[in-house]
């Protein structure tokens, strides 16, 4: 990423297996339903931009065979972990703005909870634009934020009662709303623009399991939760905690993606 990265951008430097407790099990479960709204299907050339660690790679291999799919992120421990799963898929380290593949040369460029993090959107759309042939796909989703991503609505809404300065993604992040991705796309010359909403869900054992994924330090939740005081940390984990209904228990959160989905024009 470029070195004016979006806030919390840069704090995906884990291994996979770290992010996988955090966001990528939503992200595993998202991405046969984008994959879906996409019209992913077989005998395309897809490339998965922003990949992390491989949970929408995963899929487009599952439908389309690993030689038909190339893989692109501006991560060095997500390259590795996305090449580990996904033997046979050509994955580059690159970034968004400026994507390693060729003009026309795939027929579906998707961002699965990227679009947030990408220092240059208006770029990153271009280059999407780029590497799909005439006429193909170019499709986006990212989580809304504000309301629809009960997992980091619960952190923040704990962490500004601690901290009033806290850097809500709701407040912070773009796209999560509707129209965004779709007015960026029509920006980008893309047409037959359509909107969707993706729903998914995960459920934990316990509170533990979910502060866990916080302490990791990913993403712009876990960045500011790491650089509070102790003190301020207890304070959020217990509003989270008062959220839940002081649960002791397995409960279930949701998680709703904002979606589009457009063609270039043939």
């Amino acid at each position: 990423m470029a070195s004016d990265e979006v806030d919390g951008a840069r704090t995906f430097r884990q291994p996979g297996e770290v992010y996988d407790r955090f966001m990528g099990r939503y992200s595993r479960a998202l991405a046969p339903v984008f994959a879906d709204a996409a019209g992913v299907a077989a005998g395309q050339r897809a490339l998965d931009v922003g990949c992390g660690p491989g949970a929408l790679t995963e899929v487009l291999v599952d439908r389309l065979g690993a030689a038909a799919v190339t893989a692109v992120d501006p991560s060095p421990p997500f390259v590795a972990s996305c090449r580990g799963r996904c033997p046979g898929v050509d994955v580059r380290e690159g970034r968004a703005e400026a994507l390693p593949a060729d003009d026309g040369t795939h027929d579906v460029a998707l961002a699965q909870l990227v679009l947030h993090f990408v220092s240059e959107p208006t770029a990153a759309a271009a280059e999407m634009v780029r590497v799909v042939r005439p006429g193909g796909t170019v499709a986006a989703c990212v989580w809304d934020s504000s309301a629809g991503m009960e997992m980091l609505r619960l952190y923040w809404d704990a962490a500004l009662d601690v901290d009033p300065e806290a850097p809500d993604e709701a407040r912070t992040l773009r796209f999560g709303r509707p129209g965004e991705i779709a007015d960026l796309f029509s920006a980008a010359g893309l047409g037959e623009v359509e909107e969707s909403v993706l729903a998914v869900s995960s459920t934990y054992a316990d509170v533990d399991e979910l502060w866990t994924g916080f302490l990791a330090g990913i993403g712009p939740a876990g960045s500011h939760l790491l650089g509070l005081p102790e003190e301020q940390r207890a304070r959020v984990r217990s509003g989270v905690e008062q959220r839940l209904g002081g649960t002791g228990g397995p409960f279930t959160l949701g998680a709703t993606a904002r979606c589009a989905v457009a063609r270039r024009p043939a």
